[in-house]
């Protein structure tokens, strides 16, 4: 187990700048969650701690030594990868211990190694199958397998979950959370899916065009974001991003006012401080969105309690919200602080 520290880190590619200075202390054990759209340049910054990719200025430090100029072989980490990399030739047992045997490790100790591996992943029924008899959930254990044999200073994870369908996507989610708690390995976790980043992550990087736009703990982030990216990224429904003269709230040209859909509520129309028109429903059993389109034709979503009446479609309606959950950003999209 080790810490690992992103000092000033940037990449670029000639002259394209693709990593704008990423900095972050990562403790020992600790689980961090790079979130982030396609393009942002967060497998990129996973890819440099690897060692797949090269730094253009900063340092990477794992257990405090510098690792920029060394062999991803010589940083003792271990990587997961969306597209599992198995060996389709081999058993799940010689997948799991091949890296191990290719560093000269005893038998005995492959066999120890990987019995202990598969007893945690729940693999032990099919160490002698191969790859193309398991299920996509089973070939992704055996690809976190052979990265828990090695017994790294570091996992690295990059999207593992991306090619499983929804119900086992939340299922293996589960298991890499408990899985990572039980060894304690400091992990880096590559994603674009916030759902996974806030349940997952110890801390997450919230990555935006190459820049590191928020680093902290999901609910913090959720609660406070730093820049109106952020607050619309992570979130789901996202931000509803208003005009502050729409909604009644004074603030100056060109800021956005940001409201959470579960900080509004309907109400009357006569004497609202703002309203809208209903455009639709989305009965979701637990709760309802319902979606609607203001004045000045920005399109607005309620989270209400699915118990809840819900409005026809056409409905002029009323909003409701506590001013204190309303955040303001300024043209450049950064947060406005009292």
């Amino acid at each position: 187990m080790a810490t690992v520290t992103l000092d000033d880190l940037h990449k670029s590619y000639g002259k394209t700048a693709v990593i704008h200075g990423v900095d972050i202390d990562i403790a020992d054990g600790e689980f961090i969650v790079i979130v982030g759209p396609s393009g942002c340049g967060k497998s990129t910054l996973l890819r440099m701690v690897a060692g797949l990719e090269g730094v253009t200025s900063g340092e990477v430090r794992i257990a405090g030594q510098r690792v920029n100029e060394k062999e991803p072989m010589d940083r003792d980490i271990a990587m997961v990868f969306q597209n599992y990399a198995l060996y389709p030739h081999m058993s799940v047992r010689q997948n799991m211990g091949y890296g191990l045997k290719i560093a000269g490790t005893p038998k005995a100790e492959i066999e120890a190694r990987v019995a202990e591996a598969a007893r945690l992943l729940q693999l032990e029924p099919y160490l002698d199958r191969r790859p193309r008899e398991l299920s996509g959930g089973q070939r992704q254990r055996v690809a976190m397998g052979r990265a828990i044999v090695r017994r790294p200073a570091v996992f690295l994870f990059d999207e593992p979950l991306s090619n499983l369908d929804a119900k086992l996507r939340v299922q293996m989610r589960l298991e890499i959370k408990q899985l990572q708690r039980d060894l304690g390995v400091t992990s880096l976790y590559v994603t674009h899916d916030q759902v996974e980043a806030m349940t997952l992550a110890d801390r997450m990087i919230v990555m935006n065009a190459g820049v590191a736009d928020q680093i902290g703990a999901p609910l913090e982030v959720y609660a406070d974001p730093e820049t109106a990216f952020v607050a619309g990224f992570i979130g789901s429904p996202p931000t509803n991003f208003l005009t502050p003269a729409a909604m009644g709230v004074a603030a100056p040209e060109g800021v956005q006012l940001g409201i959470r859909p579960e900080h509004l509520s309907l109400t009357p129309a006569g004497g609202a401080q703002a309203t809208g028109r209903v455009l639709n429903a989305e009965p979701l059993g637990a709760e309802t969105l319902v979606h609607l389109k203001m004045a000045d034709g920005t399109l607005t979503t309620v989270r209400q309690d699915g118990t809840a009446p819900i409005p026809a479609e056409g409905d002029t309606v009323g909003l409701a919200w506590d001013a204190g959950v309303q955040m303001l950003f300024d043209a450049d999209g950064r947060r406005i602080r009292d």
